[in-house]
């Protein structure tokens, strides 16, 4: 049983008791959060598919924290000019763990 889920623009796969980490929302800890764009259900081998999204599907889930991805370095250089720029950052996520499909 899983489905997929379109969640602040991006497409994941979900499954009962899974963890994924998605772009930061809004919430604390422990809050429950409900996802309704789900575009594609499949419960007991019967496979559903939205047109955009299933009607009447809701995935449910709970968030578990707001942690930071690995660094991601960006680095700039003009060869010859004594250019040279280093810089990165480090981008926000939201751990959430998917409770229910329906």
């Amino acid at each position: 049983m899983y489905a997929i889920v379109n969640i602040a623009g991006k497409q994941f796969k979900v499954a009962k008791d899974q963890y994924i980490y998605a772009p930061k929302m809004s919430g604390n800890a422990g809050d429950a959060v409900k996802f309704d764009q789900v575009l594609l259900t499949d419960i007991g081998g019967t496979v559903t598919i939205g047109a955009p999204t299933v009607a009447g599907a809701l995935v449910s889930g709970k968030i578990l924290e707001h942690v930071k991805g690995n660094k991601v370095i960006i680095f700039k250089k003009k060869r010859r000019k004594g250019y040279a720029k280093k810089n990165g950052h480090r981008q926000q996520f939201t751990k959430i763990q998917i409770d229910s499909i329906g």
